[in-house]
């Protein structure tokens, strides 16, 4: 017979939930305090769920919690909370609460599927399914602890409407995790949608979001729907959400709160069911901090927040990263020595898995038909020594070019006795035109060629970059 602990303190609730489950066959125990909870004689009582009220007048239910989870860990529990405190029956599950169920209870059916689920869950084939989703993402979790927690968490987030917030250095595969987010949810049969913030100027941002209605601006043609729509019930990823300006902040924020926008030109109020998975490698609170960013859109996003580690935290799942990468490409006949990994695991990975993938893909491609790559076939990005540590390898290389023009200047002036002005000067903005690309190139190497983050180090605009390579004409 199944054993049912219900703490709440409305009594109503606790009369309902035991003729409930009664009904069902369960034998139901019903406390109304923190006090009773503790009167429990829990040596002779045994419980296979517990269903804990977060809110009690004499106590915290995070706390009954922790203590359940010690005495009986094995027991199940479902946190009882009302919408406004949704974020804290969050980090009850990371205390050990197997799901939440928000109040007032509209959907009984619901409640009792929830409850035959945790009953019935196999945990070994519960976490076999879930890696595998991760699988099929394109997330390997590998054995580290921390991922390990991390995707065990999202996949008991993925199944809510709520919002999530997906904090990570670059590199560390934020939209990977929000495409798992995605597969592991009820929407997995409705569109998956992302757009980087960051990469697209505000006027665009917008369009690209809420659409544009014939006529709305300049190079507007044809009504154009915007992803919130295209999206339907499905998922919007907003990748870079720190860089979305003030603006675009405004609007986000008012769909976030009324589920309503309209599209660029147009007085008709459109309804979106999208759900919005946001993405920063800035900490948005140091943002709001900051007033980079704001703080009411901050807490609407900031629902659930999920922490992706960086690689160099989980180097016991590189061996495992390097058979994927490498499988991925192409190379399944090829292997990578011990020495090799242990190579990539010496080493920090500023650039995380993107980086990772990188120096796995050159490899690859230089191993001159190997079978068994080598720790000297590997060449990492930033293992080059330079003379001095205290100086970046932009700054010196560009010294060096100021150094050499420097010399051949001084060396002309000694030997003649008249100078050419205009052609010192045209040289002189040949010189800044070959040391402005060759910082750009600096930090695109140092970034990995992310040139959104390329151009943040520079404090440049992405037009400026590109401008400066000769990609297109700066206007």
């Amino acid at each position: 017979m199944v054993h049912l602990l219900v703490v709440d303190d409305e009594k109503e609730v606790g009369t309902f939930l035991s003729r409930l489950f009664t009904m069902k066959g369960y034998l139901v125990q019903v406390v109304n305090s923190g006090k009773e909870f503790h009167e429990i004689d829990w040596n002779q009582q045994r419980f296979d769920v517990a269903m804990i009220d977060l809110k009690l007048p004499d106590c915290d239910g995070l706390s009954l919690l922790q203590h359940l989870k010690q005495l009986q860990p094995r027991c199940k529990v479902l946190i009882m909370t009302g919408y406004s405190t949704v974020k804290t029956a969050v980090d009850a599950m990371k205390l050990g609460a197997s799901d939440y169920m928000e109040k007032p209870f509209v959907d009984i059916e619901v409640l009792e599927r929830q409850i035959d689920n945790l009953l019935n869950e196999n945990e070994a084939l519960n976490q076999h399914f879930i890696h595998k989703l991760a699988e099929d993402s394109g997330l390997i979790v590998g054995e580290s602890p921390l991922m390990k927690n991390l995707i065990e968490m999202a996949f008991k987030v993925a199944q809510k409407s709520v919002n999530v917030l997906i904090e990570g250095e670059t590199g560390s595969g934020k939209e990977v995790l929000s495409r798992f987010l995605h597969i592991a949810s009820p929407r997995n049969h409705e569109p998956f949608i992302g757009i980087n913030c960051g990469a697209i100027s505000e006027s665009l941002l917008e369009s690209e979001l809420f659409g544009h209605e014939k006529g709305a601006f300049t190079g507007a043609t044809q009504l154009r729907k915007g992803f919130f729509e295209i999206a339907g019930n499905g998922t919007l990823f907003l990748d870079e959400i720190a860089d979305a300006s003030p603006a675009i902040q405004v609007k986000l924020l008012r769909v976030l709160e009324t589920r309503e926008f309209m599209r660029v030109g147009s007085s008709v109020t459109l309804r979106t069911n999208a759900r919005l998975v946001a993405a920063s490698n800035e900490n948005l609170q140091q943002a709001v901090d900051k007033n980079k960013f704001r703080e009411d859109l901050f807490y609407r996003l900031n629902v659930v927040t999920l922490d992706i580690p960086p690689l160099r935290s989980r180097k016991e799942d590189i061996p495992l990263l390097v058979r994927h990468l490498v499988e991925r490409n192409g190379h399944g006949d090829i292997s990578f020595s011990i020495e090799a990994i242990e190579k990539l695991q010496q080493y920090n990975w500023p650039g995380n898995i993107r980086e990772l993938s990188n120096v796995v893909m050159r490899t690859l491609t230089l191993a001159d038909n190997k079978s068994v790559i080598t720790a000297n076939d590997i060449s990492l990005f930033n293992s080059q020594i330079t003379p001095d540590k205290n100086v970046s390898p932009e700054i010196q290389s560009t010294e060096n070019l100021l150094e050499e023009w420097r010399k051949r200047l001084v060396a002309d002036f000694n030997e003649k006795d008249e100078l050419m002005l205009e052609e010192i000067l045209t040289e002189i903005k040949q010189l800044q035109s070959t040391i402005g690309k060759e910082l750009v190139m600096q930090a695109l190497q140092k970034t990995y060629g992310n040139r959104n983050e390329a151009a943040k180090r520079l404090q440049i605009s992405i037009r400026k970059l590109r401008y400066i390579l000769n990609e297109k004409s700066q206007t």
